[in-house]
């Protein structure tokens, strides 16, 4: 689909990957483009309408839909990671981070797939949809595993009003939940574009980098070999 002309929602828009989504959005020539976050006011771009959307709060979800109506994108972009191991002292974190990235895009979606008839949906997804490498990163990799499921699924189930679907794989975006990290980084704007090019395109899937890529393919292979070295699996 052609993003100009649109009515687009993207989640999370108050910084990182969402916050250039919807500043793309808005050079891509979309309508109208609205940026959520829990708080609007940190919401700082030109061109788009700020929104407050919590997207674990069914109530803020069923109040945004109402005031948006129909819609052509929804770009589920919001999406925490708490560092939490699966075996750890608590199944706090885990609940938080399932109830924002799997949760909080399946019930985003549901909200807003009956008005997107003929529209497009794109899910931010992770390269640890498919892989883990530590303990501190296990309980995000799960809800991001889950959140690629649902989008195949959704795919599936809105095929007949003709929504497509696409998913954005990556690894090692330049923001703050990565900053942590000393690998080379690719800038937001050049992801979202990929992603935008992708969806303009009708990809089921954009791959936004090598070590993506790479932990893709090997899922073919025998699951021993990428976990008896992962950063030669990830980087070649």
């Amino acid at each position: 689909m052609q993003i100009n002309g649109t009515k687009a929602l993207v989640t999370g828009a108050n910084r990182g990957l969402g916050k250039a989504f919807a500043e793309a959005l808005v050079a891509r020539g979309a309508t109208t483009v609205y940026a959520t976050a829990r708080n609007p006011d940190r919401i700082d771009i030109p061109g788009v309408v700020p929104l407050r959307l919590d997207i674990t709060d069914p109530a803020s979800i069923e109040a945004a839909a109402a005031e948006v109506g129909d819609l052509d994108i929804l770009v589920n972009n919001a999406g925490i990671s708490t560092n939490a191991p699966l075996l750890g002292p608590s199944t706090e974190n885990i609940h938080r981070e399932f109830d924002t990235n799997f949760w909080g895009t399946l019930n985003v979606t549901r909200a807003f797939a009956p008005r997107l008839a003929g529209g497009a949906i794109l899910n931010v997804i992770s390269a640890l949809s498919w892989y883990t490498f530590s303990p501190a990163s296990n309980g995000y990799a799960a809800s991001k595993a889950a959140e690629w499921s649902l989008t195949n699924g959704i795919r599936m189930e809105l095929a007949e009003q003709k929504t497509q679907v696409t998913a954005l794989a990556l690894a090692i975006a330049d923001t703050d939940m990565m900053a942590a990290y000393d690998f080379p980084k690719i800038p937001p704007r050049e992801v979202i574009a990929m992603a935008l090019d992708g969806l303009e395109a009708g990809a089921f899937e954009v791959i936004a980098d090598a070590p993506t890529a790479n932990v893709k393919a090997s899922l073919s292979g025998d699951p021993a070999l990428f976990y008896a070295d992962i950063p030669a699996a990830l980087f070649g």
